[in-house]
């Protein structure tokens, strides 16, 4: 190991921390919310932010590409003769910042188009966006996944301008702009490209996953399946006065809270027929390593969740239930009248926006049609249903048993001043189970969020101190497998 090489790369890193995490704050500023069609623009326009660093910093092949959805971004590095390619993932793309109003900052650009709390106005001439509070960078986007992506392109840039404009190993960069709304532009880049060599890797690295607690190195190596439908029902043909028709005419809305208050019973199982046949269990090894982990169930519950009771499968402790069973949970209804004032109708439509979580072994497309025929035997008289499908994929447990996982282990180490540990996640990353598939690598992941960095909710946060050892983490994983 050649420790001048460790020392002028970290070293970079840290000499450069306030305009890494500056350059971080112009990203996250802007609204790239890929599930809505006037950020569309926003979308690409973060992806050219992120290519033109990339060719700033010293990447060849440097590409935006237009696909039928969002942008992905493509560039490389491939002079390290000899030595192993990383295929490097992350997205540019967030979630809606919906409900406004419960941000204590905005969360992109400081504008009355992200007003918040009406008690709070006084002082909103001081706020900043994104902010800053308690060591912790507070945007939309922050932790899932921009301040990720950036800590992989501030690594980069760090190797390549610590050692004459080279890395220790070759290095494929591809980040997407969907992974929000299913990710189907990448799925079908890489297939297309799966034996063209384009993307020729010996792993993937991809930073979109968490710690497990606060200063606890950890590499995550499952991750659960997910399909997201939309039940869509139908009962009269308009809404109708609810006076005049109300005792003859079917109600969507009711029917539809039929259907879905039969899809679980009250311990929270699956009521699905079939649901849980091809279900595999964790190994007993993997079982005894998480009941290791320094979790506190009470603080939990009061920290996490904040909630009076945690609820879920009887018989399975909570890591158990969220990493490693399969779920269904309901995200939305609308339908009929919802806005301020009265207006006596009988909705006509009304919707749901219902997922599956799965773990390993479950097919998604088979729990679909179990799903989806069992919607369709429990629709009530009166009523029609149908069933989008907004995304799926299969779950994935990553094998650690090679170089690459032992050099992010050694890696993290070295800053931590820790073991690391292994998890699993109860989210889904679809491209991981396809980089698998397709591309036949292994993907290392290796991500700083924390447990409590509201991913998808209001105050999504990047705890500062994390992105700097992320940075820091990277460049040691990327030197270490160039034997330095």
């Amino acid at each position: 190991m050649s420790t001048t090489a460790v020392s002028s790369a970290i070293s970079y890193a840290r000499d450069h921390k306030q305009r890494f995490l500056d350059e971080l704050k112009d990203l996250l500023r802007i609204p790239s919310v890929s599930t809505d069609p006037d950020r569309k623009g926003d979308v690409r326009k973060a992806a050219e932010v992120v290519a033109t660093d990339l060719e700033r910093i010293g990447f060849e092949n440097v590409e935006v590409i237009p696909t039928q959805g969002h942008p992905l971004v493509y560039a490389d590095w491939l002079h390290a003769a000899g030595k192993p390619t990383a295929l490097c993932y992350a997205h540019f793309d967030v979630q809606p910042a919906e409900p406004l109003d419960e941000w204590k900052s905005p969360p992109f650009i400081d504008d009355d188009a992200y007003a918040v709390k009406p008690e709070e106005q006084a002082v909103k001439k001081n706020w900043t966006s994104p902010a800053e509070r308690d060591n912790n960078i507070y945007a939309r986007g922050a932790v899932d996944d921009k301040g990720q992506l950036w800590m992989q392109m501030k690594a980069f840039e760090s190797l390549f301008k610590s050692n004459g404009g080279k890395l220790p190993v070759n290095v494929r960069v591809l980040f997407e702009g969907e992974e929000e709304v299913g990710g189907e532009s990448i799925e079908e880049y890489v297939k297309k490209n799966a034996n063209t060599g384009k993307l020729k890797c010996d792993f993937a690295l991809v930073t979109d996953t968490e710690l497990f607690a606060p200063d606890l190195p950890t590499l995550c190596v499952g991750l659960r399946g997910l399909v997201y439908t939309e039940i869509e029902a139908q009962g009269a043909k308009v809404d109708l006065h609810s006076g005049v028709y109300g005792g003859a005419a079917p109600n969507a809305i009711f029917g539809l809270i039929e259907i879905v208050s039969k899809l679980k019973d009250d311990n929270g199982k699956v009521l699905i027929p079939g649901f849980y046949d091809a279900v595999q269990k964790p190994t007993d090894d993997e079982l005894k390593a998480w009941e290791r982990l320094p979790f506190n169930e009470e603080e939990y519950r009061k920290a996490e969740v904040g909630s009076d009771v945690l609820t879920g499968e009887p018989g399975y402790s909570v890591i158990y239930r969220t990493w490693a069973r399969p779920t269904l949970e309901v995200h939305g209804i609308v339908g009929g009248f919802i806005a301020p004032g009265a207006k006596t109708v009988i909705p006509a439509r009304a919707s749901a926006k219902v997922s599956m979580r799965l773990v390993p072994n479950q097919d998604a497309d088979d729990i679909f049609k179990k799903y989806s025929d069992y919607v369709k035997k429990i629709t009530p008289k009166g009523i029609k249903t149908s069933i989008k499908i907004h995304s799926k994929g299969p779950a994935c447990v990553v094998n650690t048993d090679n170089p690459y996982a032992r050099a992010a282990v050694e890696a993290m180490h070295e800053i931590f001043k820790k073991d690391t540990v292994y998890i699993r996640s109860g989210g889904s990353i679809p491209i991981v189970t396809q980089f698998d598939k397709d591309l036949k690598v292994p993907s290392i992941m290796m991500g700083m969020g924390l447990p409590d960095d509201n991913l998808h909710a209001p105050n999504e946060k990047f705890h500062i101190p994390n992105f700097h050892r992320g940075i820091e983490s990277i460049i040691r994983f990327f030197q270490i497998l160039g034997g330095e």
